[in-house]
């Protein structure tokens, strides 16, 4: 799998991008950043895209896509049952954009939206995905990808401690993890249900301690004003695990 960074953080600027993440050309992980970090023709060739949670930086590129995809093909958006309600209802509800499941076309619509279920594998244009429920929301999920006969990727999406209840589930070799901000704002980012270092270090020692390995560990949706404190504790960290801890960054691309 070819993996590719378009959005690493939970702010937008011209230096960041909300977070979205493509495999292989055509299969993308949250759309925060799906049209602002492709071409129109890189667009034209998405095929589908899976939603962790109803968060407007997680969703904020579809209607654009939606708008640039109409007559182009249809595109398949994976998410939750809530999650795609809350699209229907206040996103593709024809008064802020069009209806996006009806448009250009009933038969040829730009999206179509199918429900995920926890647990239940999915195969999604030859990938193996299956969603796990995760603490941030009460319809949050996390996937995992993997492609036929080849190794697995983790996505968390935006997750507070607890990552635990999954760890005996998945054996990733890719870990791709939030981490919004620093120990010294580990009140507030609890109560958004979001990491600090020293909460994911310790999910990532209950990892190892089941599993006997670590993951390469990918970090997105940092707060960049906050990023030179974070990164500072990521090193620290990643130090005293003995592992790969990295700050993703807008264009990164990994092979897996």
């Amino acid at each position: 799998m070819e993996i590719r960074i378009l959005g690493a953080h939970n702010l937008e600027s011209m230096s960041s991008r909300l977070v979205s993440i493509l495999i292989d050309g055509v299969l993308a992980l949250d759309a925060g950043s799906l049209s602002s970090g492709l071409s129109l023709a890189e667009q034209g060739r998405l095929e589908a895209i899976l939603l962790s949670h109803q968060h407007y930086d997680h969703l904020k590129d579809l209607p654009t896509l939606g708008l640039a995809c109409m007559g182009l093909g249809t595109k398949a958006i994976y998410a939750p049952a809530p999650v795609l309600e809350e699209l229907r209802g206040h996103l593709f509800n024809g008064r802020l954009y069009p209806d996006f499941t009806a448009k250009p076309s009933p038969e040829k619509p730009a999206f179509r939206l199918f429900p995920v279920e926890p647990r239940q594998p999915l195969d999604i244009q030859g990938y193996r995905v299956t969603a796990f429920p995760i603490s941030h929301t009460p319809s949050s999920v996390a996937y995992e990808v993997r492609a036929p006969g080849g190794p697995s990727l983790l996505y968390t999406g935006d997750t507070g401690p607890g990552l635990a209840s999954l760890w005996g589930e998945v054996s990733p070799r890719l870990l791709i993890t939030e981490l919004t901000g620093p120990d010294s704002w580990e009140e507030t980012m609890l109560e958004g249900g979001h990491l600090t270092p020293k909460h994911l270090k310790a999910e990532l020692s209950g990892f190892r301690k089941l599993k006997g390995y670590l993951p390469q560990v990918v970090l997105v949706h940092m707060n960049p004003t906050l990023e030179h404190e974070i990164g500072d504790q990521v090193r620290e960290m990643a130090r005293e695990l003995g592992a790969s801890l990295e700050l993703a960054r807008e264009g990164m691309r990994l092979e897996l």
